[in-house]
């Protein structure tokens, strides 16, 4: 039954005079089903999830299915984080002894994208922070761009990425166009949680226009009236294009190649476009249905291109232009905020996907080949991945004499140690950062993933190995034959609510348990718990325990198996799931496919 609590909170709710009225529709339909009918589970249950918790502000930001209440995101919600978020630029610029602190904001196409983006300019004008703002759908690289470009102190993207229609969510960002790392992300969710969420934000929204217009007119309102609100200069992204084109490894690489491009209803589709037209390619062929933005991404349900069939249409597409004699060379396709990028190839007459890892192993080849042959490697240069990343990509690094960094999964992780290159003076010795969930960045103008910059990359490559009469998937196969197969595996248990919040810590609990290193039948060499930072080898004696050094604690736990192959659990930051990452290696494709099966079979028992 629903809590007396939770019913109490929902009359405070409706009991608010500033309650938005949208939001007050939901929560007068709620309450009064619950009203005729108090032994509904279904409307128990609604309001139970609704207000048993706040919607947590954590490391990334906050993400959350779009709604009334406190666990849900709302007007209400994104005043409480901007009056937070605000009162924390404030404060830091007057400790650094600024003045005039400020802040980007962009936005996605997501439903209320642009409004919430409205009402968080609104709140931070109202704290005497400058707001720029974007009018336009913008794409998270945009926004980091932005941040370092106009030097202000902050960023904000309201966005929730790949996540389906429901959810919508807030980014931050620091003055190096990074998200933000823990110890700020600390403090601003600190400034967020004390302040009350009907009587703490300041905002002049309601001298914008009304709730019923549209979020473009009010932007442009405010721009024309307030002085702390300005809209973003179209040359900003015109010096954003310009860099990803500048990260070109060879110019007309791609001029004849032919493609076809899914913006899936996202901020992707104008700022590819140019780029690869400037870039020169052969032909682009774009996906009509998901061209324009679409909240609803209704021919998309997850638009994710981490998964298959978000390029569903765009095969289609290439199959139909294949049939007419005009196959097209690859099919690739951009999330919502466009950061994140995914990819198939055509190969032996039809399409083959390649997963995050792959593309970041092919990019990274095509990098090294091009700056070795141009003889622009730098001296002691530096690659960045992550922890659940291929381990393909070291062994390629440690060949050609770079640098391998690991960080904790999470871009912001990557930006913080290009962050730290910058710091001592070495930025030009980055070349390459990538995380296996299609997120790559080759250049040193942003300091988050950038599918702009993964497409002209990934591009370039398929152009050049087509004039050798290759393919990518050929290129691949000759790398795996030079380093073994490596081959990924991901498996993701999705446990939404309270009760699968504690599921999913008792399931890491017992990976932790001693017994587990019985659970891989050829043996377990190393298990990494990264949040005690404890490491044990395992030999033939007993284990040699040592320290984990150079990640922060973090809720990881890695099984590295005799064999070569590993497996990772990590809750995600930003979705109620747990993920496992696998690792299969093998003389071939099919045997190390096979280890990937053995594997999740093993982990499936221990769930069990």
């Amino acid at each position: 039954m629903a809590g007396n609590d939770n019913i109490r909170k929902l009359e405070e709710w409706l009991a608010q005079p500033t309650l938005d009225a949208p939001v007050r529709a939901e929560l007068t339909a709620l309450y009064d089903k619950y009203m005729e009918n108090p032994n509904d589970a279904e409307v128990q249950a609604a309001i139970n999830d609704r207000y048993y918790t706040e919607m947590v502000f954590g490391t990334a930001g906050m993400r959350g299915v779009m709604g009334a209440g406190p666990n849900r995101i709302s007007i209400h919600t994104i005043r409480k984080i901007s009056q937070g978020y605000a009162e924390h630029i404030v404060a830091s610029a007057v400790a650094a002894g600024r003045s005039g602190p400020s802040v980007v904001i962009a936005h996605d196409n997501r439903k209320d994208s642009g409004l919430y983006a409205f009402e968080s300019a609104c709140v931070f004008a109202a704290n005497g922070v400058k707001a720029y703002l974007y009018d336009v759908l913008s794409a998270t690289p945009l926004l980091s761009f932005s941040v370092r470009r106009l030097g202000t102190d902050g960023g904000v993207v309201v966005t929730a990425s790949h996540n389906n229609k429901d959810y919508n969510g807030y980014k931050i960002y620091d003055h190096f166009g990074c998200q933000c790392m823990p110890d700020e992300a600390e403090e601003v969710a600190a400034r967020i949680a004390g302040v009350d969420i009907w009587t703490g934000p300041k905002t002049n929204a309601e001298k914008y226009g009304k709730r019923a217009d549209s979020a473009a007119d009010r932007i442009r309102i405010a721009a024309d009236t307030d002085p702390l609100i300005e809209i973003v200069p179209g040359e900003i992204i015109d010096e954003y294009i310009a860099a990803v084109i500048a990260e070109s490894k060879q110019r007309g690489a791609c001029r004849g190649l032919q493609a076809v491009y899914t913006p899936l209803n996202g901020a992707g589709n104008k700022l590819v476009r140019r780029i690869l037209e400037e870039a020169g390619i052969g032909g682009l062929h774009v996906v009509k249905e998901q061209e324009d933005p679409d909240p609803n991404f209704t021919t998309c349900p997850i638009p994710n291109p981490e998964k298959p069939e978000a390029l569903g249409l765009a095969l289609g597409l290439a199959r139909d232009l294949a049939a007419d004699g005009d196959a097209p060379d690859i099919v690739f396709g951009t999330d919502p905020d466009a950061d994140r990028l995914g990819a198939m190839v055509r190969h032996d007459g039809d399409y083959t996907r390649l997963s995050g890892n792959q593309v970041g192993v092919l990019i990274f080849d095509y990098i090294i080949r091009m700056r070795e042959d141009a003889g622009t490697m730098p001296d002691s240069p530096v690659f960045i991945t992550t922890i659940v990343s291929t381990p393909l990509t070291s062994a390629m690094a440690a060949k050609h004499s770079i640098e391998t960094r690991k960080v904790l999964t999470g871009f912001k992780n990557i930006g913080d140690q290009m962050n730290r290159l910058e710091a001592a003076g070495e930025e030009d010795r980055y070349i390459f950062g990538f995380e296996e969930s299609c997120g790559y960045l080759s250049g040193r103008y942003a300091r988050d993933k950038d599918s702009q910059n993964a497409a002209l990359l990934i591009c370039e490559a398929a152009g050049l190995l087509k004039r050798e009469g290759k393919t990518l998937v050929d290129r691949l196969e000759e790398v795996y034959s030079e380093y073994g197969y490596f081959i990924d595996g991901l498996e993701e248990l999705v446990r939404p609510g309270e009760a699968g919040m504690h599921e999913i810590a008792a399931i890491m609990s017992r990976l932790r348990e001693d017994d587990m290193l019985g659970a891989f039948s050829v043996g377990v060499s190393t298990r990494v718990d990264y949040l005690s930072g404890e490491r044990a080898d395992y030999g033939e004696g007993a284990p040699v325990l040592s320290k984990v050094t150079g990640i922060p604690s973090s809720d990881v736990i890695e099984f590295e198996l005799k064999d070569g192959c590993s497996v990772l659990a990590r809750p995600s930051g930003t979705e109620p799931k747990l993920k496992f990452y696998y690792t299969g290696v093998g003389s071939s494709e099919a045997e190390a496919e096979a280890r990937i099966a053995d594997m999740k079979a093993e982990m499936g028992s221990v769930i069990k």
